[in-house]
């Protein structure tokens, strides 16, 4: 073969190449893409807590969730009303659409590179596939991306610095950004940033500077909390105090729903490949972490989603050196898993914000005219209406948050919430109004610890009653109001 017919042939391999990576980030931007968009209408309560924040900030209020009440730390990811607030200068539900919006296009970019890298992968095609094929099938990640949470933009940023392995500071950067969005990643953190290091070469030096380079924005909004607000550590760590009986619960469910886990069973595949043994490794130091801080309320295994894509990556890593009918094996497991919990019902999350957005539409009208509204769940709420709120899970309000019990039972009494002043009280009732309407209801409808101490106590009964029914979705619950006589 002659030079010139050399050029050309390497040419034509390169132009295949090129074309075949591009088929693999079409690929992992499609995994990433149309389960996301299938899960679009799916959201969480808390997700319009950050925005009231943002919107205030957008507005000149500053850092505070009630207009005319001090600065809160009511929102655990630090950084990310600051990254809403741009889009905020809004009413709260077209300020959710844009959160919303902002973690599809983070996650679809990252899943497009997530793709090119397994398709750099060794191993076979067919393996290296089923793996974003698993990661497709897991709801909790899709989820997420569209939520109007942090989460997206922490799984990008989580996702980005595994891929950036081959340049250990910049991965280091990364994740620890990941971890300033949410703080249980700060062990994930630190073990990603030293085992990228060893797997490059560093010596203890460079281990020492790989781990104070992830743990640095954790550190910064700790000192920055410490400054603010004279604590550390997120106010709702306060507000929901660990349950390491709950953590274990939490994790466990967590690595079986989410799927990707059971990819990277593999020990001995894992032991020839570093990178991918890095990867799982801090994946275990996050597990951990979810245990000893206690799970988390919300659906879908939140707190493990951010490190699903980066052990999509390190499953794809160990297919070469992994038995074909073990990697089969895997999964098939994860996708009959998979299929299984979405035929149980597994996206009907789907449907949360299509009924959350109806309740904030008829509570509107009925909220009219009130001053100060008490409710456990103060998201939807806060989009109901500019009133101030008591928040009665403590989430972003300290004073609540230091009282005895969880986050659905915390020991506000009668006196305590009328020094409040509210004028409005919202709540919760999973059975629905009784037959004979709103005028009938009774004290039982109420379950929730702390919203069933209040109704209970004759002050209550005695100044405020019941004036509007407000259902959420097709279930049979939702909200009652009351307001004051």
């Amino acid at each position: 073969m002659d030079g010139r017919t050399f050029r050309l042939h390497m040419q034509l391999l390169g132009h295949r190449g090129g074309r075949l990576l591009a088929a693999w980030s079409a690929l992992g931007a499609a995994a990433a893409l149309l389960p996301a968009l299938w899960m679009w209408g799916f959201t969480v309560d808390d997700a319009l807590i950050t925005v009231r924040y943002a919107r205030h900030l957008a507005g000149g209020v500053g850092w505070r969730f009630n207009l005319g009440g001090p600065s809160t730390d009511g929102v655990t990811p630090l950084p990310w009303p600051l990254l809403l607030a741009p889009f905020a200068r809004a009413g709260a539900m077209t300020v959710l659409v844009r959160a919303k919006l902002f973690g599809l296009v983070v996650w679809v970019v990252t899943g497009a590179a997530l793709g090119r890298a397994v398709g750099r992968a060794p191993g076979p095609a067919w393996a290296r596939a089923s793996a974003l094929a698993v990661m497709a099938l897991s709801i909790p990640t899709s989820a997420y991306a569209v939520s109007g949470m942090e989460t997206a933009v922490a799984t990008a940023l989580a996702t980005w610095a595994v891929l950036l392995g081959d340049r250990p500071r910049a991965g280091a950067l990364l994740a620890g950004l990941a971890a300033s969005l949410r703080p249980e990643m700060a062990p994930w953190a630190c073990v990603l940033a030293v085992g990228m290091t060893v797997t490059a070469g560093g010596g203890v030096a460079r281990w020492i500077e790989a781990a104070a380079i992830a743990l640095g924005p954790f550190t910064l909004c700790a000192v920055v909390r410490t400054l603010a607000w004279g604590r550390p550590a997120p106010l709702a760590v306060l507000a929901k105090p660990s349950d390491l009986e709950h953590g274990f619960a939490y994790a466990g469910a967590a690595c079986a729903v989410t799927l990707v886990p059971v990819l990277v069973l593999a020990p001995i595949a894992l032991l020839r490949q570093p990178r991918a043994l890095t990867i799982v490794l801090a994946a275990i130091a996050h597990v951990a972490s979810i245990v000893v801080v206690g799970g988390d309320w919300m659906p879908y295994a939140r707190l493990m989603v951010p490190v699903l894509p980066s052990l999509t990556y390190a499953a794809a890593l160990v297919v070469g050196d992994a038995r074909p009918a073990a990697t089969a094996a895997r999964s098939l497991v994860a996708g009959v898993l998979g299929a299984a919990l979405i035929a149980r019902g597994g996206t009907a999350g789907r449907k949360v914000g299509a009924d959350r957005e109806a309740l904030i539409a008829a509570a509107r009208p009925a909220l009219e005219g009130a001053h100060r509204a008490a409710a456990l769940d103060v998201g939807w709420v806060s989009a109901a209406t500019e009133a101030d709120i008591v928040d009665l899970a403590g989430l972003t309000d300290p004073e609540i948050a230091a009282l005895p019990g969880g986050h659905t039972s915390k020991r506000v009494d009668a006196r305590f919430l009328l020094a409040r002043e509210p004028d409005a009280l919202l709540l919760y009732a999973p059975l629905g109004p009784p037959a004979g309407g709103i005028e009938a209801w009774p004290e039982t409808a109420v379950q929730r610890a702390v919203e069933a101490r209040l109704i209970r106590e004759e002050v209550i009964e005695q100044r405020f009653g019941a004036t509007a029914w407000l259902p959420l979705g097709s279930g049979g619950g939702g909200y009652v109001l009351l307001r004051q006589r």
